[in-house]
């Protein structure tokens, strides 16, 4: 599997496009807005999009799925169910965070932990994550040692947990318990801010290394 991250929004979410060596079919993981950019980057790629991930409801990360689904015509897979009031209330998300006005959607499929999710010859596996949202989702590259992580873990830091339904008890057990069981070498890419590897955030992230475990 191979990747490329566009940044979207003012709020610079990276936007990740994930393809299949073999057939180049392609997914594209929280296209948060700026779906033209998005759909530039698929043709500059020569990329074949079949599938929509989401990993949680928030509008940086959700506000360009209705369209993009729409303008594709693919479906969309992700979070979990538990984010279905963020997802509804997008109107409100984008008046509350000065985005331009975005629709709501239905997912073709709500994840849960332990689900797969497919494009050409690769398979993701789905981890439920909670903490910065009840919904949220990472999705797993075990043979590639990658995960994108959407916004449970960034490099130096961690998610936020006061929006609504968040929990940091949540957060640090999906950190600790299903994140860094991946292992030291496994690379992430977070939803905003450069890549790094859950051995340097286990080792050295002030929020979750040393001080917390």
């Amino acid at each position: 599997m191979r990747y490329t991250i566009v940044p979207v929004t003012h709020f610079e979410q990276n936007c990740t496009l994930l393809w299949c060596e073999t057939s180049r079919q392609a997914a594209v993981v929280d296209p948060g807005g700026d779906v033209d950019q998005i759909l530039a980057a698929l043709d500059r790629e020569q990329l074949t999009p079949v599938l929509i991930l989401v990993t949680h409801g928030h509008i940086d990360h959700a506000g360009g799925v209705a369209e993009l689904a729409e303008r594709l015509g693919v479906p969309v897979e992700g979070p979990g169910e538990a984010d279905r009031f963020w997802i509804e209330g997008m109107a409100e998300q984008s008046r509350m965070f000065g985005f331009p006005p975005c629709r709501s959607f239905v997912p073709s499929r709500w994840l849960q932990d332990g689900d797969r999710v497919r494009f050409g010859e690769v398979e993701l596996e789905v981890l439920h994550c909670p903490g910065h949202t009840p919904g949220h989702v990472v999705f797993h590259d075990r043979p590639g040692r990658l995960v994108v992580v959407g916004d449970v873990l960034f490099k130096g830091s961690v998610g936020r947990t006061d929006f609504p339904q968040g929990s940091h008890a949540d957060l640090m057990r999906s950190i600790k318990e299903k994140l860094f069981a991946l292992g030291d070498e496994v690379d992430f890419i977070p939803g905003h801010g450069p890549m790094s590897t859950l051995g340097e955030e286990c080792h050295h992230n002030p929020f979750v290394g040393g001080r917390y475990g």
